[in-house]
């Protein structure tokens, strides 16, 4: 069992606070003394401990996730059935389901502390923008999981991405390479469309390591290590993702290489 799922069961008598801690002890049934009044990161808390950050990590990822959800009015099926993949790909425990299910479902109520839970998230991560990315990544699959963007979820990731210090570039380029993997792959959570002419795999091949189809070899690869670097499960882990989402990261790991391999394979031709 994880440091995870060990404090969810008890194990462990660590406190998050703040507004975080708050949304996680309605969730585990537990009383946590960490309304927004408490949410001063005092340093004695440790921010930037690795248990905090996977705890901050899991516990905003499905609430924020039940947020963007609800946006543009109703939970589609297909966001409830994303959200359950994630789930079952992470392979958490009756408890940890059961909590993932009680923050999505948080996440959607009209009084959600948006904007502090997100800044307490960005505390916790420090400068830690690997996570910060792959926590954006994760929302805006969870965001695309009915085929497309809707403009009032892309406004709110906007404004999300402002609150955690990701720039507008950033937020645009990750949402493309996101989009080029739906493209290139298929939609992994529903059987939709997946692109059958080698010349749309090789350009969205392109597009999913983010460079131009007349980038230079070594610029390809430039591009191929940073984003595997970015995505590699043991540094994430490390770095305070939760041991669950390893599975996430090695999906993101898998696409950038084929990405690759169908770049390079076309070169050779």
């Amino acid at each position: 069992m994880s440091w995870l799922g060990k404090f969810l069961g008890g194990a462990f008598g660590f406190l998050l606070g703040g507004p975080l801690g708050a949304i996680l002890g309605a969730s585990v049934g537990h009383h946590f003394d960490s309304g927004l009044e408490a949410f001063d990161f005092d340093e004695r808390l440790s921010p930037g401990d690795k248990h905090r950050i996977q705890t901050a990590f899991f516990t905003a990822t499905f609430s924020v996730m039940g947020h963007i959800a609800k946006a543009d009015g109703r939970v589609s099926q297909a966001e409830i059935d994303l959200a359950k993949r994630v789930m079952d790909e992470m392979g958490l425990s009756a408890d940890l389901r059961s909590t993932a299910i009680k923050l999505f479902q948080q996440g959607k109520n009209k009084d959600f502390p948006l904007d502090d839970a997100l800044r307490q998230f960005r505390h916790e991560c420090r400068r830690r923008g690997d996570l910060i990315r792959m926590f954006l990544e994760i929302q805006l699959q969870a965001a695309m999981a009915d085929g497309h963007l809707s403009e009032v979820k892309d406004k709110l990731l906007i404004k999300i991405c402002g609150i955690l210090g990701l720039s507008r570039f950033d937020y645009e380029r990750i949402k493309l390479q996101i989009l080029a993997q739906y493209r290139l792959y298929g939609s992994q959570h529903r059987q939709q469309y997946q692109t059958t002419k080698k010349e749309d795999n090789l350009a969205t091949a392109y597009e999913v390591l983010g460079v131009r189809p007349n980038a230079s070899d070594s610029d390809i690869k430039k591009a191929y290590r940073r984003l595997i670097s970015r995505h590699h499960p043991d540094k994430l882990v490390a770095k305070g993702l939760p041991e669950e989402m390893m599975i996430l990261a090695k999906e993101k790991t898998q696409q950038i290489t084929k990405a690759y391999e169908t770049i390079s394979e076309a070169r050779k031709r």
